[in-house]
């Protein structure tokens, strides 16, 4: 006889509360080494989300760098990434509120090297830095916001520590720059640059120049990408070769550029080297020797190996990871951010040479009465339309002191990732868990344009956003209702940022076999109207719907009348007519990527025709929530919408 409650699916206790997400939970971002040193940063919920470039010291200890209210983040590109670099003990950072550069030394106060702003959104930013030691600067990437009103302008500079100043520009002419690596002997620097309306992913190229006496560059050379090929992460071995990431063959793999000018595949394999550079300072492999490297790569689930260059051998770790970012190597020391289906993420020390690792801190505590409430991910493939395969992760609803009643099958959560050309991540997610110990499947849903399974899938979405994305998660509640795993008269869908335009774009189809098969939604800052965010968005994603939809103007006037037609069709907000069930939306007040009018156009229309709304305004958050009382709030709230108009049920708190 079984000791377990009857109950409902989606009815369960759990103790996986909002309280408990995020009472101590923080986010873990990029990893650094100097010497024996470690450095990640935190980004805090509990005080306010700032970010906190923390040192870890050779004996144990953890001390924060930037003291508050210094927030360790950056706004160039405005999701940010490398806010922060350490170079022999000192320490440099842009600092959230004012984007000033400032360098801070042990036992010392912060300095800021570059010039106050005029106001937050007249400002200087600066990202993705490196020490020109010789020379006695930083170099690295800066977002101009006074030069040009119409349009920030992006280039790489260089800054004098001693003298400060807002920089010296070193390349220039590119709408948009990243990663400039210097050779170790100085002499040389790499970079990555890109014009619109390309994003990273799509094309980007990369070039090396020689650096001058007087510390300009010279000789300026583009040596691989373009022609619709992304590059990613270039990097200088330690005896001066440079390295990069590129999709040529139709995954991302591991180049070396050879002394003839040409670049060969270090290890030809069907699988991705490379990440969606969404933010500056991704990192998936460093260099243990001229010959060796640690490279992280993902075949639908990660793995961190060992390469010999010369052969081409590739040996993996035994490690209990799936996931790996922010991979850091220093000497036979492998520092990265893991993550599993089974345990917080962590920052990870790795010893390559025995294999031996050790967790210097996680994301939260890892509470081992918790683990038999985690429901494990199920990779599934499954059919959609026009007889291409998607993919997703499956997590089935999982409470030890819960079973449902005879015959009953749980409701859905369909979630949407971001991006959209993003993936779901195979980590251990407490807001995915947060519903499935409640007896709530959930399918994390990598539609096609997703990342991880090569270039061809990435480019499914290529001109076909709310196309493609929509007849995906349609197909997955449909692949799993048929193999009777889930109820699909309560399947629901929720998503941010593109996500949450994919939600709506679902809820709004003109295709009753995709719209009927949600019964609820929700929308965390997502997008109801593609043409407003063609015509109001920041400069990093400004031209991103040329790419995913069609270019939004056009030199001959009927074909810009037939592109607007196209906007107007795939825009939620102008098709409410065929909406007919309710919606929860989720915005903060200060997002600069998809701004508030975005969500209230959609609230606006679906109050005029009577549809049940919830709409919750977050005071003082971007794109996406950082703060503690609105992560709690907006979980919450979700849950208590999709119970009462989806589910039916009555909740166990």
């Amino acid at each position: 006889m079984s000791d377990r409650l009857t109950a409902r699916f989606g009815a369960w206790k759990s103790p996986v509360t909002s309280d408990l997400i995020v009472a101590e939970a923080i986010g873990l971002d990029d990893v650094l080494l100097d010497g024996n040193n470690v450095y990640w940063v935190e980004a805090r919920p509990q005080e306010g989300g700032r970010h906190v470039l923390v040192h870890r010291a050779a004996a144990g200890s953890s001390t924060d760098v930037n003291p508050p209210p210094l927030n360790a983040r950056t706004r160039v590109h405005e999701y940010g990434g490398a806010a922060a670099l350490v170079d022999h003990g000192a320490a440099y950072f842009s600092n959230y509120s004012d984007q000033r550069l400032y360098r801070i030394v042990p036992g010392g106060e912060p300095h800021p090297l570059t010039p106050a702003p005029a106001s937050p959104d007249q400002s200087l930013r600066y990202a993705d830095g490196r020490i020109d030691g010789s020379r006695h600067r930083w170099i690295g990437v800066r977002q101009d916001h006074l030069t040009n009103l119409h349009e920030p302008v992006n280039s790489i500079v260089a800054i004098d520590l001693a003298a400060g100043g807002a920089g010296v520009v070193l390349a220039e002419g590119y709408d948009f720059y990243s990663n400039p690596r210097l050779s170790p002997d100085g002499r040389r620097l790499a970079w990555l640059c890109w014009n619109h309306p390309n994003m990273p992913w799509v094309e980007t190229e990369l070039w090396i120049a020689e650096v001058a006496a007087d510390g300009h560059l010279v000789e300026q050379r583009k040596v691989a990408g373009g022609n619709a090929v992304s590059v990613f992460q270039p990097e200088w071995s330690p005896d001066g070769r440079l390295y990069f990431v590129s999709d040529q063959s139709g995954w991302w793999n591991l180049y070396r550029l050879e002394g003839d000018g040409n670049a060969r595949n270090l290890c030809p394999m069907a699988a991705e080297f490379g990440q969606p550079q969404w933010v500056f300072g991704q990192s998936t492999y460093g260099f243990l020797s001229n010959r060796e490297i640690v490279c992280a790569f993902s075949k639908g689930t990660g793995t961190l190996a060992r390469l010999d260059v010369e052969t081409g051998t590739v040996s993996a770790f035994n490690l209990p990871f799936t996931e790996y970012e922010s991979v850091r190597c220093d000497g036979g020391r492998v520092a990265f951010r893991g993550g599993s289906p089974s345990a917080p993420s962590a920052i990870v020390l790795l010893d390559a040479a025995t294999g031996k690792f050790e967790i210097l801190r996680t994301a939260m505590a890892d509470d081992p009465t918790l683990r038999p409430y985690y429901s494990a991910p199920q990779a599934i493939d499954f059919p959609s339309a026009s007889g291409r395969i998607a993919h997703a992760l499956f997590y089935p609803p999982q409470n030890p002191d819960f079973e449902a009643p005879k015959g009953e099958l749980p409701p859905l959560v369909v979630k949407c990732h971001g991006g959209p050309t993003a993936a779901a991540s195979s980590s251990l997610d407490l807001g995915i868990q947060f519903w499935t110990s409640r007896g709530i499947a959930v399918v994390d849903v990598n539609y096609g344009g997703s990342t991880g399974y090569g270039r061809a899938y990435r480019d499914l979405l290529h001109s076909q956003w709310g196309v493609v994305d929509v007849e995906d998660c349609a197909a997955a509640v449909k692949y799993l209702a048929g193999r009777t795993l889930v109820d699909p008269r309560r399947a629901v869908i929720t998503g941010g940022s593109a996500g949450g335009f994919t939600v709506l774009a679902c809820l709004t189809s003109s295709r009753d076999e995709i719209r009927n098969c949600f019964a609820s939604g929700a929308s965390h800052y997502g997008v109801s109207d593609v043409a407003a965010l063609a015509q109001d968005t920041h400069k990093f994603e400004s031209r991103y719907l040329d790419w995913l939809i069609a270019p939004y103007s056009d030199a001959d006037p009927r074909v810009e009348a037939q592109y607007r037609q196209v906007y107007r069709q795939r825009s939620p907000v102008h098709a409410c007519v065929n909406l007919s069930v309710p919606v929860a939306f989720f915005q903060g007040t200060e997002d600069m990527v998809v701004p508030p009018n975005q969500t209230e156009l959609m609230v606006d229309a679906l109050h005029a025709k009577g549809i049940a709304v919830s709409y919750l305004l977050f005071e003082g958050e971007q794109h996406g929530f950082r703060q503690a009382a609105n992560i709690k709030r907006a979980l919450d709230a979700e849950l208590c919408f999709f119970a009462a108009e989806a589910f039916k049920v009555c909740l166990r708190f």
